[in-house]
């Protein structure tokens, strides 16, 4: 039994083998892909949590810096005279009692 090919067959059953090897070689691509999208997805989740947690905490900080800087107001207004002494000190307490609290972690 003989079989005769010509370049021209050989060629094309040399570029049908290269087109399924490079089939072959694109579909463990798009899995890799699609593996590594998926982690990324779940790292920019993280990341989204951890933005809106060190907002919340900036907010809450906001909030501490704005009753310190009252309890500090009060304070030298009471130096002057203009204010009991004791409504400062306890401004003073309070603030200081706040920002005590945020750096203890205390969870809402």
């Amino acid at each position: 039994m003989t079989i005769t090919l010509s370049w021209e067959q050989v060629l094309l059953i040399a570029l049908g083998i290269a087109g399924l090897i490079l089939l072959i070689y694109l579909i463990l691509f798009m899995k890799k892909l699609i593996e590594t999208l998926t982690k990324v997805d779940s790292i920019l989740d993280d990341g989204k949590i951890i933005s809106q947690a060190a907002a919340d905490k900036t907010k809450e900080i906001d909030g501490i810096l704005s009753n310190v800087g009252g309890a500090v107001g009060i304070m030298a207004d009471a130096v002057k005279g203009n204010q009991n002494v004791v409504k400062a000190a306890t401004n003073v307490v309070n603030a200081v009692t706040s920002l005590i609290g945020t750096f203890k972690g205390k969870d809402k």
